[in-house]
Formats: C-alpha cells, structure tokens, sequence
C-alpha cells in the first residue's frame, strides 16, 4: 500500500525512524494548535521521545496492529495518518492531523480514503473516528468519509484538564 500517490504533489510514506527529525520540527510547529485537542501534544516532544513512539508504532505495524503513515507534499512531511488495528474485532480506529498551513484542502480526507482502501483489502469491517465533539475539523473529515455518528461519550476525553465529550463516529466496511 506504501507509499500511497495521493496526486498533486501529495502522498502517503510510512512512518519510520527517518521521519523522525522532520516530524518532530513539524509537531513543534503545530504544538499549540495540536495541545488543544490531542492528549499525546500535552507533554514536552523530544526527539528521544519520538525515537521510542515511532519503534513501537514500527513494532505494531509489523505485527499489523497499526498503520503509520507520514503525510507529505512535495517530499516534506505535512501531517500525519495512523490508523490502530483490532484484529480479532475487525475494526480500526483512524487518527490524523495536518500542518495548518495546509488545513481545508480535502488532504486528509484523501489519505484516509487510502487507508480506508487498505482496511477494506485487509478484511477490517469497521472503522472508527473518535473525536472531542468541539473538534469540527476532525469532525467534518469523518462525516465527508461517510462516517456516521453512532453515538457521543459526555467528559470522557480529557485534554490539558479539561474533559470533552468524546464523538465517536463508524464506518462500516464491506466484508
């Protein structure tokens, strides 16, 4: 599936140990945005702290429990896509994020599409976005994927102290 041509200049590379500088000059660039809705934003980024998220993200993908994938435009990294794995269940959990200077182009939605793709050849019958319900970015690139809201967790999703009502939003696959 890796990479993915996603036309335009942009496209899908897996996430490796050499993403790994580039990544993180992009997640600092992003921080302050990304610290507003991501659990994982809220603590210092380090580079050794990306060495050891990005192994065991490496780990899972080869034992097929996760998806990781760098975004990138023209070669540089812009974003990211991962997608967790239950295999037993069938069912998938997508997560994503873009530069913000790249917001609003339908990029994201395009990657997931891929991912989606590969799901599908991957006998996966279930997808998921989970969301805080405030998050009307990642909220709008579910529902243009054909995702439906099953249902929403009151103060279940805490980020910086504050605990969000968690969307949670499904797609199912066909078998």
């Amino acid at each position: 599936m890796l990479p993915h041509d996603l036309g335009d200049g942009f496209d899908l590379v897996p996430r490796d140990l050499s993403t790994v500088d580039e990544m993180l000059a992009l997640t600092s660039a992003n921080l302050v945005r990304l610290r507003e809705w991501e659990p994982w934003a809220q603590g210092e980024q380090t580079r050794e702290g990306l060495v050891r998220y990005t192994e065991a993200l490496m780990a899972d993908a080869v034992a097929g429990r996760h998806i990781p994938t760098v975004l990138r435009f023209d070669g540089m990294p812009i974003g990211s896509v991962t997608c967790r794995i239950d295999r037993q269940q069938r069912v998938a959990e997508l997560g994503y994020w873009i530069d913000a200077a790249f917001e609003g182009r339908g990029i994201v939605t395009r990657a997931c599409r891929a991912i989606l793709e590969e799901l599908e050849a991957q006998d996966i019958t279930r997808a998921e976005v989970h969301a805080a319900t405030g998050n009307d970015r990642s909220r709008r690139v579910a529902e243009r994927l054909g995702f439906t809201l099953e249902r929403v967790r009151p103060k279940s999703f805490p980020v910086a102290g504050v605990r969000h009502d968690l969307a949670i939003y499904v797609l199912e696959l066909p078998a």
